[in-house]
This record gives C-alpha cells, structure tokens and sequence, in this order.
C-alpha cells in the first residue's frame, strides 16, 4: 500500500500551455522537490504565458516541472539537466510520452556544463537542492551564460542578494524563496 501511495504522489501536473493538465511522473530520490503549482503559475504570469522561440536550460531539473512547463509554452529549445540516475530516466520518458521536440535531457553536472558550455540561454532555471550550497556557486556561472536580456529564476530556502544582478520580482511559499534576476 505504501509503494502505491508513493507512486501516486511522485507526480506533478503541467499547468499551461500546450500540454496543460498532462501529468509528469517522477521517482523518490535525495533532495527533489518540484516546484509547486502555485510559484509556477506566480513564475509563468511574471515571464508571460508564452515563452515562444526562447532558449531555456533547467540546470537541476528533477522532476522536470520547469523544463516541461517552458517547452509547453513555446521555448524553442529546453536543456535539461539532471545527475542522478533514476530521475534522469524518468524525464527521458516523460519526454518521450509528451513527444516534445526542443528538448535536451543532459546527466550532466551543471557546474561543469555551464563552466564548460558555449551556449547562451534566455532565461535559466536555478533550483538546486535546498540542503545544498550549490546556487552560491550556480549563480555566478548562469550569470555569464545569459544571453542578452536573459534572466534566471533562483529557487532558495532563503531570500538572495546576489552580486552583479537586479532581482526583478520575488515571493515566498511555504519554505521556498523565489526570484527572477537580471544583470545588473
């Protein structure tokens, strides 16, 4: 019984765009916890509802509610990336069921990948896990990957002043800290 009520919750539902309401499966694994329902929607009315013909990187994708939700909304292009095992699978298969196009699920680090890629992204998803102090780190390094006019959403246990950068709009739910950033 138990296995079957962990099951039933290791889910999260795509809340607009063109697989609006279609259901995202993900397994238990140390530190994912997607992005509720509510801070997506507070996210996507503060980007606009469409996100057509941008580039996207969800650096900890997890379940990948975020990386999902952009490539429903029109992103041209969605790099999604995610190390541990079991996770990375699962977003290989939701993504495969939801037949999208534009996207990229790396096992990747994204330390390494955005230290290391030559890409430039419009607008980057930053939530590492909590008990981590891996966005610290991230941050500076999404930074010099922006492409003009780009902006990164930061999810934190705790507000963020970050050097270099404009927070645009933040709120609070629940224990989350969120945040959309531009350079300064």
């Amino acid at each position: 019984m138990d296995s079957v009520k962990a099951k039933a919750n290791n889910t999260v539902r795509i809340i607009g765009g063109q697989y609006r309401s279609r259901v995202l499966h993900f397994p238990d694994a140390p530190g994912l916890r997607p992005t509720p329902d509510r801070v997506r929607e507070t996210l996507f009315n503060w980007l606009g509802q469409r996100l057509d013909g941008l580039v996207c990187l969800d650096a900890f994708a997890g379940s990948g509610a975020l990386g999902f939700e952009a490539a429903s909304r029109g992103a041209a292009r969605v790099v999604m990336l995610e190390q541990e095992r079991s996770a990375h699978e699962a977003l290989l298969k939701n993504a495969q069921t939801l037949a999208l196009s534009g996207v990229e699920i790396l096992r990747r680090d994204a330390r390494s990948h955005l230290a290391t890629s030559g890409d430039s992204y419009d607008l980057i998803f930053l939530d590492p896990p909590f008990a981590s102090d891996l966005l610290q780190i991230i941050l500076p390094l999404a930074a010099t990957r922006l492409a003009a006019d780009g902006r990164i959403y930061a999810e934190s246990p705790r507000p963020l002043v970050p050097e270099g950068m404009t927070v645009l709009r933040q709120s609070r739910a629940g224990q989350s800290h969120f945040c959309l950033l531009e350079l300064a």
